[in-house]
């Protein structure tokens, strides 16, 4: 029997290389006048850049220009929403990776509203339901890791010991169209490549493994892992543009974002999101650095309280996917799933979380403030000390 299940929407898609050509095309689906939301410089600098300008002259947008300088902040969004609040932007488009499309996705949310975006943000506001309406948003990812271009919330962070790392989320904050052109990934530099590669895969498995996983996302997953297989450490070892390879981590990063919105993920973005706010750790680092000890970790746990946990059998699999071969037993696959992906840390020059500043001294802090949304769809819930130990284990 195939369980009951449901899923939210998604957005539109095209996907393939060449579709940034039909940029503003798509984007006078929805008006002429245009925001657009870009990362820092990596765009500007790539011949793309003015490809799009050439596009926008052609169908006569009239565009504004906003840059995010790293990771936003409720500050920035809030700041962005006053300074284009009324120059009546029919679409906002937002190019770049993460941190660009979060903004992008945040500031659409909030320009026809008179509201801070700390007064929808989970966990540190009041919570208001966020009533609506957003401006159509349209999402070109220019790195392959966090898949948010298919989600429906935007990460928001404050840096520092008092600091959070939360979402504004809502079904009407989705894209309305994901254009994703392997193309565009060809500027990632090598540390990009590595954290956001590993940002993807550990959302494919923590996915996979959650308790809200079901067959239509368990698909997706494999899919996504399959590809990530395929692209990562040929695309990372190239140290150069790698078309097939970049095809293959977009379309894993993709499914990433999807599963990841259907379904939540696990102990890994459960600490990723007080370890961000609390220490300059970029998040695929995170990832990357915690995921083979946090497959460990719910393994051993399921062993010892919950032997019939079906995630046992999904990590089984999950082995076999990413290591390319089939297993003699669990025990085998499990030993080899954790063993690739100890494995890749290394190949990807992933550093440890001491390097950051971590500490044994900040784990209570980090534990503390680690249950959030993530951590309560792992496949078992973990312990403080479970957790603790997890965290220590990756200094």
């Amino acid at each position: 029997m195939i369980p009951t299940f449901s899923t939210s929407h998604l957005p539109g898609l095209d996907f393939g290389c060449g579709v940034f050509q039909k940029t503003a095309t798509v984007v006078q689906r929805y008006g002429q006048r245009v925001l657009l939301v870009t990362g820092g410089r990596s765009f500007q600098e790539s011949k793309n850049w003015s490809k799009l300008q050439e596009l926008a002259a052609q169908s006569s947008l009239s565009m504004k220009h906003f840059q995010v300088m790293g990771e936003p902040s409720p500050q920035l969004v809030d700041s962005a929403v006053q300074q284009f609040k009324f120059d009546e932007i029919d679409v906002v488009l937002g190019i770049g990776g993460g941190s660009a499309l979060d903004a992008a996705k945040a500031i659409a949310g909030l320009l026809r509203l008179n509201h801070s975006v700390m007064d929808f943000l989970e966990g540190v506001g009041p919570e208001i339901p966020y009533p609506g309406p957003a401006v159509p948003f349209i999402a070109l990812p220019t790195t392959a890791g966090t898949g948010s271009e298919m989600t429906k919330n935007a990460v928001l962070s404050v840096a520092g010991k008092n600091g959070f790392k939360k979402s504004f989320r809502d079904e009407k904050l989705m894209a309305q169209q994901v254009l994703l052109d392997p193309d565009l990934l060809s500027t990632c530099p090598a540390g990009v490549i590595a954290a956001n590669g590993m940002d993807a895969l550990t959302q494919l498995l923590e996915s996979y493994v959650s308790i809200k996983a079901n067959p239509f996302t368990d698909a997706l997953a494999l899919s996504g892992m399959l590809s990530v297989r395929q692209g990562l450490i040929p695309w990372f070892a190239a140290g150069h543009a790698h078309i097939e390879a970049q095809t293959h981590m977009a379309y894993a990063s993709m499914l990433s974002g999807i599963t990841l919105a259907q379904v939540g993920l696990g102990s890994v973005h459960g600490l990723a999101s007080p370890l961000g706010a609390f220490f300059p750790i970029p998040h695929g680092v995170v990832c990357g650095t915690l995921v083979a000890e946090a497959t460990r970790v719910n393994i051993q746990a399921m062993l010892q309280r919950e032997p019939n946990n079906d995630a046992l059998s999904k990590y089984a699999h999950a082995a076999e996917v990413l290591c390319g071969k089939r297993f003699s037993s669990k025990e085998a696959a499990w030993e080899a799933l954790m063993q690739c992906l100890q494995d890749w840390k290394v190949q990807l020059g992933l550093p440890g979380l001491g390097q950051y500043g971590v500490s044994g001294t900040d784990v209570d802090d980090l534990v503390k403030n680690a249950r959030g949304s993530s951590m309560k769809t792992n496949p078992i819930e973990l312990t403080d000390e479970e957790i603790g130990a997890l965290i220590l284990s990756c200094l």
